[in-house]
């Protein structure tokens, strides 16, 4: 008698056993597939969002929906389904698989939302700084870099080992790696300091200490300049930081004095109408404007004039344009009044001594 009871618990044991697992089975289909047509939904709704919007945030949600990974919904699901089945001390074992799958999702969802970033930075860049585009890169690699070490010492965290010696030890090896490299990854940070500061950009003229020319390239470690002869300068970033650089292209409007002196023949008159003439001939003169004109002071061989007036550009060439329009107008000027421009003169004076014979002084 006690033998059948026996049997009948042991098969009621088993059926039930057999129930929990269809159960089981039958919640991680549900829910994987809710999870599934839940992260579709939102990725549509999210991926039609942001091509109606010029944000980046609906840009690297929509990425990272679309990086989510069947098997993380696959091992969710099945977590949730496991629940209703008694696995005695394999439970640990299940929760530990759910974490390191949720820690990898995690790694995942985060390194394609750098790599969303840099899509969007290098279209919106890439015309205007391409430069700006490779530096950004370079960095995104730093980024993933650590993204991934973090994943990995959660998992190895969760393994029951102890990271902290291998935090240490690997503090100690950074440090290391840092000193031996520490030129390349100071010229590697500058890179990034220029493409956020912005202290010059591709096609800037730039002089830096006596070199000068048009900026060609911003790399990760160097910047390129072509010079006005024709060489290519090529500057450490870290260096180019630590310098004080001059952009011309920068500039709103172009202050330029220039001098020029008249003959001591010249009358008062003649002195007093200068100043006023060239007002007149620089305020005709479009994308000027003037600042003042002064009869300065005597000169070893000349009534010496100082003028400033703006040029309203930045331009090189229509500065030198203006310039050469101004000249022109003042000799013909000179030429109609009978105003000459001093040159260098040396006046000689002969006289005759008591004996007869010529003496200069």
């Amino acid at each position: 008698m006690n033998t059948l009871l026996d049997r009948f618990e042991s098969f009621q044991s088993e059926d039930h056993l057999l129930v929990d697992w269809l159960l089981a089975l039958a919640v991680t289909f549900v829910l994987f597939l809710t999870l599934r047509l839940m992260f579709s939904i939102l990725k549509r709704r999210v991926g039609s969002l942001s091509q109606k919007t010029a944000t980046i945030a609906d840009d690297l949600v929509a990425a990272a929906l679309d990086a989510t990974k069947n098997f993380s919904l696959l091992v969710a699901s099945a977590w949730g389904g496991l629940q209703f089945v008694d696995l005695g001390q394999a439970e640990s074992y299940v929760d530990f698989a759910l974490l390191i799958v949720i820690t990898l999702q995690v790694a995942i969802w985060a390194n394609r939302m750098v790599s969303a970033y840099i899509t969007f930075y290098s279209d919106a860049k890439m015309q205007d700084n391409p430069s700006a585009v490779s530096a950004v890169q370079g960095m995104s690699f730093i980024v993933r870099l650590i993204i991934w070490s973090l994943a990995l010492l959660l998992v190895i965290d969760n393994l029951g080992y102890d990271v902290t010696a291998l935090v240490a030890g690997l503090g100690i090896g950074g440090i290391a790696v840092a000193l031996a490299l520490q030129n390349i990854l100071g010229d590697l940070f500058a890179s990034l300091s220029i493409v956020l500061d912005k202290p010059f950009v591709i096609g800037d003229f730039i002089i830096v200490g006596d070199l000068m020319g048009g900026v060609e390239k911003i790399g990760l470690k160097t910047t390129r300049v072509r010079s006005l002869s024709g060489e290519q300068l090529i500057f450490s970033n870290t260096d180019l930081l630590n310098s004080r650089v001059r952009n011309y292209k920068r500039m709103q409007e172009r202050r330029v004095p220039f001098s020029f002196g008249v003959l001591y023949q010249t009358t008062p008159e003649q002195l007093q109408a200068i100043p006023a003439k060239l007002r007149e001939i620089i305020e005709n003169i479009d994308h000027t404007r003037f600042d003042r004109a002064h009869f300065k002071g005597f000169g070893a061989s000349s009534y010496d004039f100082e003028v400033v007036y703006y040029v309203l550009s930045a331009d090189y060439v229509a500065y030198m344009d203006i310039q050469q329009k101004i000249n022109l107008a003042l000799c013909r000027w000179f030429a109609e009044v009978g105003i000459d421009f001093a040159y260098p003169t040396r006046t000689v004076y002969l006289k005759q001594d008591d004996e007869g014979q010529l003496e200069t002084s």
